[in-house]
């Protein structure tokens, strides 16, 4: 599973890191504070946008398995945490980073996320994460992540799930159109098998809690305003191409909305947070 360009990475990534809820990102800080050391699996890495975000709030001393099934993402991801590091040198598996007084050991795994072991404790991770994934799994999926997670009680923190909800500004009578149509898209298969999409939050929750864990989540909705003109144009343009390809009959139409919508004003996305230990 990929489908993801290291341009569209890049220009979101700004809007992921401001748009995570403080309140679950600062129970995951105390979660693991006065620990030296910690273990991070983090699936569907990408360039490693979740790694920049969320070590600067872990442990002095980090090891990070990256795991994507995209090798071209892994390679931008090397070359994007050796610029974001204050110092890197290359190791066997990977690279070490230093950033702000912090040692971070990362290794790259290429792997098909729909076939690989989801039981990470060969590893020894302490940590299992993912950002704008979730929404893209199966229930059987990420049921099975959970339940190889709950054997040693992993904690598991999931970012910025969509949610299903999509509003654009100015309105627009093919707004909601356009996202119910979208919505749809969004369940079918990603490469695990019929998709969550914006259900995951919500299953997510439901499978922690049948697994033993306790969950908080919290919301972390993109607020997108005329400074993000780039992403709302992007965004505009992949709701409307996914739109008409679950109604054909109105691609022209779908199209036409699209092109309006790269000039909206505000857009808001909403997404999920969730933190169980």
């Amino acid at each position: 599973m990929s489908g993801f360009d290291a341009g569209w990475l890049a220009l979101r990534e700004p809007v992921d890191h401001a748009s995570r809820h403080a309140g679950l990102a600062a129970q995951v800080r105390e979660h693991f504070a006065g620990r030296e050391s910690l273990v991070v699996v983090d699936l569907g890495c990408g360039t490693g946008s979740n790694l920049r975000a969320l070590a600067p709030s872990l442990p002095p001393r980090q090891h990070w398995r990256l795991i994507d099934g995209d090798a071209a993402l892994l390679a931008a991801a090397r070359q994007r945490l050796a610029d974001w590091a204050d110092d890197v040198r290359p190791t066997a598996g990977g690279v070490e980073l230093h950033k702000d007084g912090r040692r971070i050991e990362v290794n790259l795994e290429c792997a098909d996320l729909a076939t690989r072991d989801l039981d990470f404790t060969d590893l020894g991770a302490g940590l299992v994460t993912a950002a704008a994934l979730f929404d893209l799994v199966s229930e059987d999926w990420l049921e099975r992540l959970v339940a190889c997670s709950a054997r040693q009680r992993v904690p598991l923190y999931s970012v910025l799930n969509y949610d299903g909800t999509a509003r654009w500004q100015p309105e627009n009578p093919l707004d909601a159109r356009v996202v119910a149509a979208f919505n749809r898209h969004q369940r079918g298969d990603k490469g695990f098998g019929p998709a969550l999409g914006p259900a995951s939050g919500e299953t997510f929750a439901q499978l922690l809690s049948q697994h033993g864990y306790r969950a908080a989540s919290g919301d972390s909705p993109w607020e997108l305003a005329e400074r993000d003109a780039a992403l709302i144009a992007r965004l505009a343009e992949g709701f409307a191409q996914a739109a008409g390809e679950i109604e054909p009959e109105a691609r022209d139409a779908f199209a036409r909305w699209g092109a309006g919508r790269a000039a909206a004003v505000r857009v808001t996305i909403g997404h999920r947070d969730v933190f169980a230990a």
